[in-house]
């Protein structure tokens, strides 16, 4: 028989499909000109993105980096582009502002000398949310997150090391009294003292055993500190004085106005001790006198301000840590990044516990998890941000100071919580009663059943629409700029009352614009990678 192979020995290279069948030709076709209506509605949006396109672009390139006012930054404009800037500087953007003011923007009025202290913050917020973001990471980085919030405000705000550490107490307190009492006598009662505790703590012990430590630790250093200060505001001073015969600004302002408050508060901290003393006695006198009425009060308010005015002088004097910066000179971008990140963080588990307190069996925390849910959706968060503003100090103690941005940022996450409570409530409604009947078979307690069966899945589903919130969530913190912060919104305002920048708009709003463009796009890729991740699909 003659030996005849039927069957290759070899196999072909594989062979790329047609163009017809694929390939950018193929997803042309199939995508835009898969019918006449979609092939004319495809050609009528090329005209149309090249209208716009064709304006918008040469505004971007042509635009001028170098100008100190918007009438030279349109002289340069029209002299150096000619008939393709319109021929009077009006077709091209004046990027000068931009370069002039971009510090204030993203800054708003904080010192200049202590950026670092802001960027250090935004640093050590990226590095404490990648091990809650991305879980591939080491868990230890958890204990980094955990403590963040208080390094956080230590940095911003500065002032004593003791007041962060004092909050950072009263979180373990609560916890404390929650695994004590609520063993004792049931979660209930350990959630309310959880509560209760820290509360108390902030409210009672913080301020006076800062102000007890701060004394302390400025009378151990009352031989040495006062003359160390000397010194250095002396320094201080000389530099800022070459700085100005030179023309450049002033770099040590705000540092060198610190020491010398530091510096007078040492001076005067042997003096007002008896300064209270005398206070006190007069009070005394006057009620043995039979003193009533406005005298009476007038006594009181004088022991008061005296004992003030020495605890403010002890703090001053006694303090380890920062130069305190007060919020009026927060604002910008950074304003923004606070209030934000601080109302997403905190709206998440507010809005986890308002959704398992609305679905409770209990009545009266099912009712007053529904009344504030449906009072908080019933008002607009401008209503908020005023009652945070104005109306808030008419319901505290005359004489008491709650800084404005922790009100701003209360407000606002009472806000975002109340739709975050629905938005988790609808997850937990798309769960089927098998899983609540399976976490019962397993004989798991209320607690350990959400936490390990109900609320994973409960989150998985809700991703997409607890994203939204937090998207909102962070363009809304440019509402503030209504009762008086300073966002970038805000600042546009004060940037254009300047004579030379009157009349700039779209390149202030534009790079507004870029900057909550990548943020907001940011939180949304992560949403995406989040869910194919989670497979929320399936």
């Amino acid at each position: 028989m003659s030996d005849i192979g039927y069957v290759r020995t070899e196999m072909l290279p594989e062979q790329a499909p047609p163009n017809a069948t694929s390939g950018p030709i193929k997803w042309i076709q199939d995508n835009l000109f898969n019918g006449v209506l979609n092939s004319i509605l495809t050609v009528l949006s090329i005209v149309f993105l090249y209208y716009v396109l064709s304006i918008v672009l040469p505004w971007i390139w042509n635009g001028s980096w170098t100008a100190g006012s918007l009438k030279e930054c349109r002289e340069v404009i029209a002299a150096a582009a000619g008939d393709h800037a319109g021929g009077h500087g009006h077709g091209a953007a004046c990027w000068a502002v931009i370069r002039e003011r971009y510090l204030q923007l993203i800054y708003g009025f904080y010192p200049s000398e202590l950026y670092w202290r802001p960027n250090l913050a935004f640093i050590g917020m990226l590095v404490a949310l990648l091990p809650i973001l991305f879980s591939n990471l080491p868990r230890k980085m958890l204990w980094f997150s955990a403590c963040y919030p208080f390094l956080a405000f230590w940095l911003l705000w500065g002032g004593s090391i003791f007041v962060p550490l004092g909050i950072m107490v009263g979180f373990v307190l609560g916890y404390a009294w929650m695994q004590v009492l609520g063993k004792r006598f049931g979660s209930i009662v350990g959630v309310i003292a959880a509560i209760l505790a820290p509360v108390l703590w902030w409210g009672l012990a913080v301020g006076p055993i800062d102000t007890a430590l701060s004394g302390m630790v400025a009378n151990s250093r009352m031989d040495t500190v006062p003359a160390k200060l000397e010194r250095e505001i002396e320094a201080m001073t000389s530099i800022n004085l070459q700085e100005e015969e030179n023309g450049l600004p002033k770099t040590q302002t705000f540092t060198l106005d610190a020491k010398k408050a530091q510096l007078n508060a040492f001076n005067n901290l042997p003096i007002l001790p008896a300064k209270v003393e005398a206070a006190e006695a007069a009070l005394s006198e006057g009620v043995a006198q039979g003193v009533t009425g406005e005298d009476l009060e007038k006594l009181e308010a004088a022991v008061s301000n005296a004992k003030n005015e020495l605890a403010l002088t002890k703090r001053t004097a006694g303090r380890i840590g920062l130069i305190p910066v007060e919020s009026a000179k927060f604002g910008g971008f950074m304003l923004s990044i606070i209030i934000g990140v601080t109302g997403i963080v905190l709206s998440l588990p507010l809005g986890i516990l308002l959704a398992l307190g609305r679905q409770t069996n209990l009545f009266i925390v099912k009712s007053l998890c529904v009344g504030f849910i449906e009072f908080i959706r019933g008002v607009p968060l401008i209503t908020l941000l005023f009652v945070a503003s104005t109306l808030l100090n008419y319901f505290l103690p005359p004489g008491t100071t709650f800084d404005i941005i922790l009100r701003v940022v209360i407000m606002v996450t009472l806000f975002a919580a109340a739709y975050m409570a629905e938005t988790i409530r609808g997850g937990l409604a798309a769960l089927p009663t098998g899983q609540y009947e399976a976490a019962d078979a397993l004989g798991l307690d209320y607690w350990k059943a959400t936490r390990l069966i109900i609320m994973p899945q409960a989150l998985k589903i809700s991703i997409p629409g607890i994203v939204s919130n937090f998207i909102g969530l962070f363009k809304d913190s440019v509402l503030v700029s209504i009762i008086g912060l300073m966002d970038p919104i805000g600042l546009t305002n004060n940037i254009r009352a300047d004579a030379n920048w009157n009349g700039i708009v779209w390149e202030l709003y534009g790079f507004i614009a870029l900057l909550f463009f990548i943020a907001c796009f940011s939180m949304s890729r992560y949403s995406m990678y989040l869910e194919r991740k989670l497979k929320t699909g399936h």
